[in-house]
């Protein structure tokens, strides 16, 4: 994301550009820190927001693109690819918890 908002006008520094380079930091930087938490409630809740900043991202790659800033073919691409991954360690992560849920919906206390 940097490399494509070097190229980014000048009047963008502190708007787009600042918004674009968050947004993409967020979401490593979220995974990350949601991958050494113990609980699966704080590592839901991480990548969750990861999740939220990579949104974030497509749509300001949308928007420079309609701005005409920038080609980002290329990082949608990339975008997509992690938006795949990051779901599926979403989903593998809630597995267990889901399973709990299903097994003992049914059942009460007594």
């Amino acid at each position: 994301m940097y490399r494509l908002t070097a190229g980014f006008p000048k009047q963008e520094t502190y708007g787009l550009t600042c918004q674009m380079q968050r947004a993409s930091v967020a979401v490593a930087a979220n995974i990350a820190e949601g991958f050494k938490r113990r609980g699966i409630a704080d590592k839901a809740r991480l990548l969750n927001i990861a999740q939220g900043s990579l949104e974030e991202s497509r749509y300001y790659l949308i928007l420079a693109e309609d701005l005409g800033y920038a080609d980002t073919k290329e990082q949608m691409i990339v975008l997509e690819e992690v938006s795949r991954f990051l779901e599926a360690y979403v989903h593998r992560i809630l597995a267990p918890l889901n399973s709990w849920n299903s097994s003992n919906s049914g059942r009460r206390c007594r």
